[in-house]
């Protein structure tokens, strides 16, 4: 049947039509069905059906808009994880939908949630720089977490890490935080072990003199990339870690992200230690 709205008449029949425009007594109307203007009396025409009749056709129009729309949004997501499910990681494990840094530990899939680092003043550099007769002393700072211990633990020590960052949109929130501008040329992420001082893990000091930075000192362990996927990249080592606490941080633009995805190594029992993996150079 061509579409059209029901102009409901008296006897319980209607006529289909495209528009219609009631002049006085006389209702003109565009067939549906035969593409024609026509006219017919107004009072044949039952008002109130033909209002229902248009409230009802709305009703299933809105309804079939939602249903459409709902289809959509469901095969959309569908769509993000097959795309999701496609990147295996293990035999059997899949990588988990979601923007984040996740650790491979065997067949376990552990995210790892950012933690914000804070930049501490040496107090005795800071000493020095005030009784030096002369202001030459290099200021120093330090980068440290707060706690001495990670939550998230693993005993191999022959983890691997994949990073799925957001696609490049800017109306698009993502739960990955950066404390100054991004780079250009994809995650530049160093592995950093960290060295426990009381209730800190202190992860990088920087030493500056007259406000320009003269050095910066971080134990960092060389970790390879590789991009999988659009926005998805996989980090592996070269040996196994030893037992300690790590952050893995990300390498802007204007210095290391202060917040950083952090993890320890626990030694499993009965096991030989390992072998501290190489610095970065």
């Amino acid at each position: 049947m061509p579409r059209g709205k029901k102009l409901v008449l008296k006897d319980g029949s209607f006529q289909l039509v495209r528009d219609y425009r009631r002049n006085g007594e006389r209702v003109r109307y565009l067939s549906a069905e035969r593409g024609d203007w026509e006219e017919i009396p107004a009072a044949m025409v039952d008002w109130e059906a033909t209002a229902q009749a248009a409230k009802v056709e709305q009703d299933e129009e809105d309804a079939l808009a939602k249903k459409v729309h709902a289809q959509e949004q469901a095969q959309r997501i569908e769509t993000m994880l097959d795309v999701d499910a496609s990147l295996q990681v293990a035999p059997g494990v899949f990588l988990p939908p979601g923007e984040g840094m996740f650790l491979i530990d065997g067949k376990s899939v552990k995210p790892l949630g950012q933690v914000g680092s804070e930049i501490k003043t040496d107090k005795k550099q800071y000493l020095k720089q005030v009784l030096s007769p002369i202001p030459i002393v290099p200021s120093k700072r330090n980068v440290e977490i707060p706690g001495n211990k990670a939550g998230i633990r693993v005993t191999s020590g022959q983890a691997e890490f994949y990073l799925r960052e957001a696609p490049p949109d800017p109306d698009r929130t993502t739960p990955i935080v950066k404390s100054s501008r991004p780079g250009e040329s994809g995650p530049e992420v160093e592995l950093v072990r960290a060295t426990v001082k009381g209730n800190k893990r202190q992860l990088e000091s920087i030493k500056s003199l007259f406000g320009q930075q003269m050095e910066e000192k971080r134990n960092a362990i060389s970790i390879q990339r590789w991009e999988i996927a659009p926005t998805v990249f996989r980090f592996t080592l070269s040996e196994p870690l030893p037992p300690g606490e790590y952050a893995l941080a990300e390498i802007l633009p204007d210095g290391m992200n202060l917040f950083v995805w952090d993890f320890g190594v626990d030694a499993a029992m009965g096991a030989k230690p390992a072998t501290a993996p190489k610095k970065k150079e």
